[in-house]
């Protein structure tokens, strides 16, 4: 019984000591800054989010970097309802990263939530895999390589785990958009 305890009593001291190593280990303001960009994702989310499913900092802090990272400019269609972008509320949220836009022979992907919960079709690890490589899941244009063409992924490919973990977070709490290139009508 006194073995149990000392044991118990040295995991709970470990695990005190590792919170702590890591906590001392993050650079001095990284933690503030953090909350306010959490504070500022929940701040310009264009759309309502589901947040009692998933970890509500990480849907904060992955619409801040989905709003940062332009997402919307080339996944909605059209990606403003204004022609003052800098308008309040001027993103077209029925659309909201539905995809749709042309770039040519190219067409973004809906990146919303299918009805099974995954953003685009793609579980977190497909989606870090997507992002990380650049490689198309569906090789819409074999002819051209496997690679996404116009999806900027070799800047975003450098993105920290935990940032992609939050974006994913964010695009599993927003709402589904019907459709979308090659989508099917009933995807929600």
């Amino acid at each position: 019984m006194a073995t149990r305890i000392r044991t118990t009593c040295r995991a709970g001291a470990l695990a005190s000591a590792l919170v702590a190593m890591l906590a001392f280990s993050a650079p001095v303001g990284a933690q503030a800054d953090d909350e306010s960009r959490i504070q500022r994702g929940f701040a310009i989310a264009p759309v309502p989010l589901d947040v009692h499913k998933h970890n509500p900092a990480l849907i904060g802090l992955g619409s801040y970097l989905v709003a940062v990272g332009g997402c919307n400019d080339c996944h909605t269609n059209p990606p403003y309802l204004a022609a003052n972008f800098a308008a309040v509320n001027s993103i077209n949220a029925a659309a909201y990263l539905g995809g749709g836009m042309s770039f040519g022979p190219f067409v973004s992907r809906n990146i919303t939530p299918d009805k099974t919960g995954l953003p685009a079709g793609l579980t977190l690890d497909e989606f870090v895999r997507v992002i990380r490589t650049g490689i198309d899941p569906d090789q819409l244009h074999p002819q051209l390589g496997p690679f996404l063409q116009v999806m900027p992924w070799p800047g975003y490919r450098n993105m920290t785990n935990r940032d992609l973990v939050a974006i994913y977070e964010y695009l599993s709490a927003i709402p589904c958009v019907e459709g979308g290139p090659g989508e099917p009508l009933n995807r929600c």
